[in-house]
């Protein structure tokens, strides 16, 4: 863990109100962003990612600091994810949010564009939240496989695995993508 997370981690255990806002601005964007990654939903993203703050803060005395800042808070954003996923998978199953596209006619190129980023956004969420996770974190969050495998609480070789599959079903159900074009 780098200083200015130590100083930062003294600060809040010592009940500075302030160092509570400095997290927040730090790290709220790149949890939220997390967050909707994985559930596909702003009113989610935005749930989980305020949750992530008041479980870290009520957790502070429980952190040893040997992993950094960045990733426990990952952690437990992605455990939040995953608990959400596992409710809304075994209660009822989500709709897909109707599309906000402007209804305006528009140039066939974005049209196909847009069709490319549909097929790909419905084909990473339905991978197992395993996968997805890791997947998200390696490609989005740029994260190396020791530091997935910290957050979410297992081997580099499982964290290695989960990457390597959640590729090849996409790569299996984006075939026809590539060969269009």
């Amino acid at each position: 863990m780098n200083e200015a997370d130590r100083a930062l981690i003294a600060r809040l255990r010592q009940g500075d109100h302030s160092a509570l806002d400095t997290l927040v601005r730090q790290h709220q964007n790149e949890l939220y962003r997390l967050a909707y990654r994985m559930t596909r939903n702003a009113e989610d993203a935005k749930d989980i990612s305020q949750e992530a703050f008041l479980r870290a803060y009520r957790a502070l005395a429980s952190f040893d600091g040997r992993s950094s800042l960045s990733t426990w808070l990952y952690r437990i954003t992605v455990n939040l994810c995953l608990t959400h996923l596992r409710h809304q998978r075994s209660g009822s199953e989500g709709e897909m949010p109707e599309s906000t596209a402007d209804p305006s006619p528009k140039p066939l190129e974005e049209l196909e564009v847009q069709e490319r980023l549909r097929a790909v956004s419905e084909a990473v969420q339905a991978l197992p939240p395993q996968q997805r996770a890791t997947l998200l974190l390696r490609v989005h969050q740029g994260l190396p496989y020791r530091e997935i495998a910290e957050i979410l609480e297992s081997s580099e070789g499982t964290v290695r695995v989960n990457y390597f599959h959640a590729v090849a079903k996409l790569r299996s159900q984006l075939k026809g993508l590539r060969d269009d074009g």
